[in-house]
């Protein structure tokens, strides 16, 4: 019986979730990136590569911050911040990024593609791209792109079908824990490093582990690089936020696990937004970034083995975090990150003040500024 440390299998199952259903074009470009990805996780050299990177390129360690005014504020829970958003680009999306494009170089492809939602992880793509030399092309939904939807299952439909044509010569760059296996192994471990400074971190600064892990979680990239290297600490609770739209009975909402159904999308078998005949349905979010009908297929495991707890937060819940995290901190949090701190201000004062918390701050908000001051009424044309 595999663990919640043992997956996936060598042919990328998390249980009964994951998988390979691609193409026949794309099966050897896929055995290739896992061969070379199996390599390089034993070579020294590139593990040193990669480290230098993070460190002097994308600015790793990030801090971990103690949020004394919003913690003071909650009258709960001491809350932690992990500032993923002072990474190079704004967001955590760099850790796997620069990752990736170390693999391309291994394996010789000058050409990059990649998808984006928020634009977070297409600007970590075209960062690293532009750092090693190579062309690069991101794809992006129209309505993403107004909003920072067409979404990002269209770009990702996008981008799968310009890596089938240019298959030789081109690595694509999947910016979460999606897809076909290696991809949602291989981002998990290279975005642990969140996880595993967060673990060294807390302990330097309480000597003991936290009581709460909170994540936003649309593919669900940067909520398992922080879940990951705790899942061995049983006493340590992990939630996973998705985004609830403007309520789950609306249907206007991106959260998989509330009345989603097991299918296959995109490469992996996994839990979705789709109706009684297959067909995937339209998802919503004020947060691009957490627009997705799928959801990782580690996700779904750890769902069902219970190891980690799901719950979602809506849009209006999402724009009042967006507002708090910003007057009592000083920190603009991305539209997503504000998924996660939309549950720490319903559920932190409901803790014992003794009890530690530590919520990712996934990336900046400075791409949705404009999108919440519209939402709050505050354009040019407001009166108020």
């Amino acid at each position: 019986m595999p663990t919640a440390e043992t997956v996936p299998d060598t042919r990328g199952h998390f249980g009964s979730f994951g998988g390979m259903f691609v193409p026949e074009t794309l099966m050897s470009a896929l055995h290739e990136l896992a061969a070379e990805y199996d390599r390089a996780k034993k070579d020294q050299t590139f593990q040193d590569e990669l480290s230098i990177l993070l460190r002097d390129f994308a600015g790793r360690p990030t801090p971990l911050y103690f949020a004394e005014r919003l913690t003071r504020k909650l009258e709960g829970a001491k809350i932690y911040l992990k500032r993923e958003d002072l990474l190079h680009t704004g967001a955590h999306k760099i850790n796997n990024a620069l990752g990736q494009i170390l693999l391309a170089q291994r394996m010789g492809k000058r050409r990059i593609i990649a998808e984006t939602g928020a634009g977070q992880h297409g600007v970590a793509t075209a960062t690293v791209a532009a750092r090693f030399g190579c062309e690069c092309v991101i794809y992006m939904g129209k309505v993403d792109m107004e909003r920072q939807q067409a979404t990002l299952k269209e770009a990702i439909n996008e981008a799968m079908r310009d890596w089938v044509t240019n298959v030789r010569t081109t690595h694509y760059i999947l910016g979460s824990v999606l897809g076909s296996h290696p991809y949602p192994m291989m981002v998990r471990d290279l975005q642990s490093v969140i996880g595993v400074e967060a673990r060294r971190q807390i302990l330097e600064r309480e000597e003991r582990l936290p009581d709460l892990l909170v994540a936003c979680v649309g593919g669900g990239s940067n909520a398992i690089g922080l879940f990951h290297p705790f899942l061995q600490d049983r006493h340590v609770r992990m939630i996973g936020v998705e985004a609830g739209g403007e309520g789950i009975r609306s249907g206007k909402h991106a959260a998989r696990f509330q009345g989603g159904r097991l299918g296959v999308l995109q490469g992996t078998k996994t839990f979705l937004l789709a109706n009684e005949e297959g067909q995937i349905e339209l998802t919503h979010s004020v947060s691009a970034g957490l627009d997705y009908a799928a959801v990782g297929p580690e996700h779904s495991y750890l769902r069902d083995l219970g190891r980690v707890e799901y719950t979602y937060a809506t849009d209006d819940e999402a724009l009042n975090a967006f507002r708090v995290l910003s007057e009592t901190e000083g920190i603009i949090p991305a539209l997503e990150t504000a998924h996660a701190i939309a549950y720490l201000i319903k559920n932190a004062p409901n803790m014992k003040r003794e009890r530690i918390i530590i919520a990712n701050c996934s990336g900046r908000g400075d791409k949705d500024v404009d999108a919440a001051a519209a939402a709050f009424g505050l354009n040019e044309n407001s009166t108020s």
